[in-house]
């Protein structure tokens, strides 16, 4: 460091010796597996030349069957569940086990659940429905599986309306009276036949009481729970409702008088106000089933009058669409008018019926041709506004109204925005769009224009919230297994789908050539594996030669160093 570059004599006298340690240790080595590559090379070219046609055969029809069934399996998987399961066994298995979990640094307690609360809070929540327009089960659901076999309701909808049925039928006073109490253990019962013999049971007790707190009072929800699942027709159902109006308009006089002595009472008039309400209903969707529309309109409204502050039953669905079926579209307009308000929850009866409305004024002369040529007027420009906000609210509508997509019997639970909510609109209201000419025309030529106005990407609305991203999975909980869910946005097909697809077919056509072609095919996978072996051998032997050159030059060095002391090694 002294010399400026200049090596000392000692460093001079010691450089050969290095200089033939490393050349001694780099022929130990490199050489060694050049050789052991040399002998792997030989060794599977031997092994090659021996395979036969029928082995490279059997080998890519095993691949493609391998490949066919992953691929069949994760379109299965997809197409019922909507992810990958490839890359979700990826994400929830692998991950951890690779580390990638710990990796990512935790989020501060209080910055996270502040996150969390305000994305509550912008974020829609996916809330289940109780179907206004719902069909009964033994005179309509249970119909439909006795002629086609399938069960028209899923577990998860059914699991929801025994849950509605303990919170409106049931109340903290149902121990003072033997009939309420086997109906309470009824409502909880999964077997459908169970249900039924319970009713009848508390019927026998209802009949046996004579005496006591209630000595006029008569069992009305056993009356309902036979209406709705054990008459098979709507004439029958509607006897048993009647039987359970009769009783409970009874029992709702006395709890009225009482009311007012305890808490108990008060819960006690809730619950009998919810079966009065809920039997009036559906005595006015008998009705309206049975071809009586002017009397279930009037029930309705009677019915919307005497308790105006259970609006969130949505009675007025009812009779929207009982007065579209009358075709007395001045009064929809009014319900419309009250219900459309935008303090109040919408729903796709609402949208798409104010659509309606709007394009029955222009849909009889609307043209697409004339259209584009003159330019929409004003009153077209409403109508098509209107179609846009109701598609944009649910976008599932307009295939089941247009019959891209076939029709399923309704869930008694809907989710507002989602396909469940889609089928039971157009279940009951397909008829009122093609009752109208020329509003299925006009809803087909605009309807796929409103994702042109709806921002992308989707966590932004236009006329409503964005879009929520849950309503698939809530939706294949509703909806039968046999009826093809509606998504939306399309998802695109992962990546291993295309993956296991692109594999399959490669290995097909190999398989097919092998079978065609048998010698060619041979030669060929020799040639590909040999060369590739050689490839190896070739880079192999270049580095060997690259470091050989490297000794060279570095002896050349010590040689003329041992020479000449002033040799500047700063190379």
């Amino acid at each position: 460091g002294q010399n400026h570059g200049q090596s000392s004599p000692g460093q001079l006298r010691s450089l050969p010796c290095a200089v033939n340690a490393w050349k001694e240790s780099y022929l130990c080595f490199s050489v060694l597996p050049v050789k052991s590559l040399f002998l792997l090379f030989l060794t599977v070219t031997v092994f090659l030349s021996t395979l036969t046609p029928k082995f490279y055969f059997a080998l890519t029809v095993t691949s493609s069957f391998i490949s066919g069934l992953i691929f069949v399996f994760e379109w299965w998987h997809f197409r019922k569940y909507g992810t990958s399961f490839i890359e979700q066994v990826s994400v929830s298995h692998l991950r951890p086990l690779i580390g990638g979990a710990e990796n990512s640094p935790p989020a501060p307690a209080a910055f996270s659940a502040g996150e969390n609360e305000t994305s509550r809070q912008n974020m829609p929540e996916c809330k289940v429905w109780r179907n206004p327009l719902n069909l009964f089960r033994g005179a309509e659901y249970s119909r439909y599986m006795w002629v086609t076999g399938k069960e028209p309701l899923t577990y998860y909808d059914m699991n929801l309306s025994a849950q509605d049925h303990q919170n409106f039928f049931t109340c903290d006073t149902d121990a003072l009276r033997p009939s309420d109490t086997v109906m309470q253990k009824a409502w909880r019962e999964r077997n459908p036949q169970a249900r039924i013999k319970a009713a009848y049971q508390a019927l026998e007790l209802n009949n046996e009481i004579r005496s006591g707190f209630f000595p006029y009072y008569s069992c009305a929800t056993a009356y309902v729970l036979l209406a709705e699942e054990e008459a098979t027709t709507i004439v029958d159902a509607e006897k048993y409702f009647k039987q359970a109006l009769k009783a409970g308009e009874m029992i709702y006089r006395k709890s009225q008088n009482c009311h007012s002595q305890s808490p108990q009472h008060e819960a006690q008039l809730r619950r009998d106000t919810n079966v009065l309400v809920y039997v009036k209903r559906r005595l006015a969707m008998c009705a309206r089933k049975l071809g009586r529309i002017r009397e279930a309109v009037k029930m309705m409204r009677d019915l919307m009058k005497e308790f105006p502050l259970l609006s969130m039953l949505n009675i007025h669905e009812n009779l929207l669409e009982a007065l579209l079926e009358l075709q007395a579209y001045a009064d929809v307009q009014a319900v419309l008018a009250k219900y459309d308000d935008i303090s109040l929850p919408k729903s796709a009866a609402i949208c798409y019926t104010a659509a309606l409305l709007k394009a029955r004024a222009v849909s009889e002369r609307f043209s697409p041709e004339t259209a584009s040529k003159r330019g929409l007027s004003t009153a077209e420009i409403n109508a098509v506004e209107a179609i846009h906000r109701a598609v944009e609210f649910n976008p599932h509508v307009p295939k089941y109204l247009l019959e891209m997509k076939s029709l399923v019997l309704p869930p008694e639970h809907i989710l507002k925005r989602g396909d469940s909510e889609a089928v039971a609109y157009a279940f009951f209201h397909l008829q009122h769009w093609k009752r109208i000419e020329g509003a299925l025309n006009l809803l087909h030529c605009t309807w796929e224009g409103t994702f042109r106005m709806i921002p992308y990407p989707l966590e932004k609305g236009h006329l409503f919230y964005p879009y929520p991203s849950c309503t698939e999975t809530a939706d294949r909980e509703l909806l039968p297994t046999f009826h093809e869910v509606s998504v939306y946005p399309q998802k695109e097909l992962p990546f291993f789908i295309h993956f296991t697809a692109g594999l399959c077919s490669f290995s097909a056509m190999l398989a097919l050539l092998t079978h065609q072609f048998p010698e060619l095919m041979v030669i060929f996978a020799k040639a590909v594996s040999i060369q590739h072996f050689s490839t190896r051998e070739i880079l192999s032997q270049s580095t060997v030669l690259s470091m050989d050159f490297i000794l060279i030059e570095v002896e050349d060095c010590s040689v003329r160093a041992s020479k000449n002391k002033f040799v500047d090694w700063r190379f």
